[in-house]
């Protein structure tokens, strides 16, 4: 899984002198809400994912038909076995299938708001990688958050999180050793049964 870059904001330019004792950003107010609103503002992402699917299939068909010719007694059909002329054909097809599927997500990740959309919402992203002694361990997540999804400590739940892609995955010894070997993919994939 690529590394993302990481989300620096560019410095806003600087804003025109006023004459005012009071100049900054208007962002430093005695009673400040430090929630993230700006590109460069850190957040933390809550994720509290929990996904299951269930999908079953069944299905039954018979087909069955039967034909006859019955010829005369007269000459020069009574020198023909009975039954030559009499055939049928039948086919019954039953099927079944079904997949079940759960996954289960928790943590924390930080994220970084990199965009402001004109309607006020903020585009986030997050990357956190952790080096263990026999592999590396990583979590990424983008996606676009309301303000008002936003908690008073700064935090927001991942299910709040509109259009997420939330990646988690793993190299090295264990990660390799629950991997299937190409040997086996190969037969996997080429074989008709």
């Amino acid at each position: 899984m690529a590394s993302l870059p990481p989300a620096i904001a560019e410095a806003p330019p600087p804003a025109p002198p006023t004459g005012s004792l009071f100049t900054g950003d208007g962002r430093m107010m005695l009673a400040q809400d430090r929630r993230a609103s700006a590109p460069g503002d850190i957040l933390t992402i809550l994720l509290v994912e929990r996904m299951q699917a269930e999908k079953s299939a069944a299905q039954k068909g018979s087909r069955s038909s039967d034909r006859s010719l019955t010829l005369p007694e007269a000459k020069p059909f009574n020198w023909l076995p009975g039954g030559l002329f009499n055939g049928g054909a039948q086919s019954d097809f039953s099927g079944e299938g079904s997949a079940r599927q759960a996954n289960r997500l928790s943590g924390e990740i930080s994220a970084t708001v990199t965009r402001v959309l004109p309607n006020g919402a903020l585009m986030i992203v997050g990357d956190r990688r952790i080096a263990l002694t026999r592999g590396e361990e990583h979590v990424q997540i983008t996606g676009i958050i309301r303000p008002e999804d936003i908690g008073p400590d700064n935090r927001v739940l991942s299910t709040r999180v509109a259009d997420a892609r939330l990646r988690y995955g793993g190299t090295g010894e264990i990660a390799a050793q629950a991997r299937q070997g190409w040997l086996s993919r190969f037969f996997d994939r080429i074989t008709p049964f």
